[in-house]
């Protein structure tokens, strides 16, 4: 069957292009996605009921987003005002996550056309991510009994700092960032396993690094599902990477990570993650390697 995708046409909240968050990739990510004929199973989601966002972030907080009074300091940290686009397109996203999570334990393999949004902690947002969508999702699903063991995989060039603080205190859910030891956030956060890699890192030596880390990870527990944040501001082009992967490096990376879970029957729930450029068709078409390797593992 094709790869089941979520997607939903309010993931742009259609900021300027002169915004240093390119809003315009999402729309720009669909419609490569479409002129490929991959988005032959798509989901819409809803947005997410508030005790599932509460699971992950403090209420106080998720009623600033929702009603979009967020204080102007919490604002800055994000990067953008929380406007009602961009509240939206935050439930949204956080709701598409967990969607795609309930299509990959059904079919073994889903995408979220938006998502990754690590820097969110349980209290504020950080770093252009509002609500943590991968933690908001692990925490429904072991809620609901649907999951025991998480794995949370994060190739985003940024540390995952969000979701190992919110997800720091539960046992049933294990957080791995491989992320640029120089760059955002300064102060990282404890993840159960954190790989620092050296700034100007190319293809053979990341993906080095990487495959000795997927067969201890993948031996670890039996998961029930993986969430794979497949970032591609690792990218030599990315204006905040520092690292200095081609386009083949993150396809690699792509058949690395997916093709090691899957062999063993393991769910996979990948979200975009981060991505920094101007050029926002080209930027797209990298996001786009993470859905053209993917629906090769479909069905």
């Amino acid at each position: 069957m094709p790869l089941p995708i979520v997607s939903h046409p309010d993931y742009d909240a259609g900021f300027s292009t002169s915004h240093r968050f390119p809003m315009g990739k999402y729309s720009a990510l669909v419609d490569i996605l479409t002129n490929r004929g991959l988005m032959g199973s798509v989901s819409q989601p809803d947005l997410p009921l508030p005790e599932w966002l509460h699971l992950a972030h403090e209420p106080d907080y998720v009623g600033q987003v929702v009603s979009c009074t967020v204080p102007p300091k919490i604002e800055r940290e994000i990067g953008f005002p929380v406007t009602q686009r961009v509240s939206l397109r935050a439930q949204l996203a956080a709701a598409g996550t967990l969607l795609a999570a309930r299509l990959a334990l059904i079919h073994g393999l889903a995408c979220n056309t938006a998502g990754g949004s690590h820097h969110a902690r349980r209290d504020h947002g950080a770093g252009f991510c509002t609500f943590n969508d991968v933690a908001i999702a692990s925490l429904v699903l072991l809620s609901e009994g649907r999951a025991r063991n998480i794995l949370v995989v994060d190739l985003d060039v940024h540390q995952g700092d969000g979701t190992a603080q919110i997800l720091a205190d539960e046992p049933r859910v294990f957080t791995f960032s491989m992320h640029g030891e120089r760059n955002y956030p300064v102060r990282k956060a404890l993840s159960d396993l954190d790989i620092a890699l050296p700034d100007g890192m190319e293809d053979d030596a990341y993906l080095s690094v990487l495959a000795k880390e997927l067969p201890r990870l993948c031996g670890m527990r039996l998961w029930d599902i993986v969430f794979y944040n497949a970032g591609v501001d690792p990218h030599q082009e990315d204006r905040l990477g520092r690292l200095a992967l081609s386009n083949e490096g993150l396809r690699r990376r792509e058949e690395l990570v997916i093709g090691s879970f899957r062999k063993l029957g393991v769910p996979v729930c990948g979200v975009l993650g981060g991505g920094y450029s101007q050029d926002v068709t080209a930027l797209a078409e990298r996001h786009a390697i993470l859905f053209d390797v993917a629906s090769r593992y479909a069905g």
